[in-house]
């Protein structure tokens, strides 16, 4: 496995933590989540997408789908920017992409 495909999956115990932050809901829609669903990056991996809390969300099948390819994508994106901005005080969209040479 390559350093970058490393970087951007997703361990199980982030995703654990990450379903536990987002109260076993979807964060858009408030949907009951299952623990696998804890597994949308904010920073898409193809984009270098870290696998870290920073970057993850629980998304439903729908709600995931609409912010990957839906027409809505930059309204979903600042409200999960700020819904993730609000857990950490450091948030830094920038700092959730893998860098190759840092």
């Amino acid at each position: 496995m390559s350093r970058r495909s490393k970087a951007t999956s997703i361990p199980p115990k982030v995703k654990e933590a990450v379903y536990k932050r987002d109260n076993e809901k979807c964060v858009l829609c408030g949907r009951w989540a299952e623990k696998s669903w804890a597994c949308a990056h904010f920073v898409r991996r193809s984009q270098g997408g870290l696998g870290i809390e920073k970057n993850i969300i629980t998304l439903c099948p729908a709600c995931h789908l609409a912010f990957d390819e839906g027409p809505d994508r930059k309204k979903l994106t600042a409200i999960l920017s700020e819904y993730l901005s609000g857990f950490y005080d450091d948030w830094n969209e920038e700092e959730l992409r893998y860098h190759k040479y840092d």
